[in-house]
């Protein structure tokens, strides 16, 4: 999975998010639970938006970013 995102499902957070050539977004399953799952069901902000927030209902399947 490559990092850098934008598309039709990228927020303002994501667009301003500058990474450098190369970059790749490979994190772990832990890493996803831990930095990921567990602040977003505590209402935390996350620190890097880089996993894009898309409405699932919005979309035919064949449409997903």
């Amino acid at each position: 999975m490559s990092g850098g995102g934008g598309g039709a499902a990228a927020t303002q957070g994501q667009q301003d998010l500058q990474l450098p050539p190369g970059f790749r977004f490979h994190p772990t399953d832990e890493e996803l639970v831990m930095h990921y799952l567990c602040r977003r069901c505590a209402g935390l902000p996350i620190s890097v938006p880089i996993i894009a927030e898309v409405d699932l209902y919005k979309f035919d399947p064949w449409q997903l970013p």
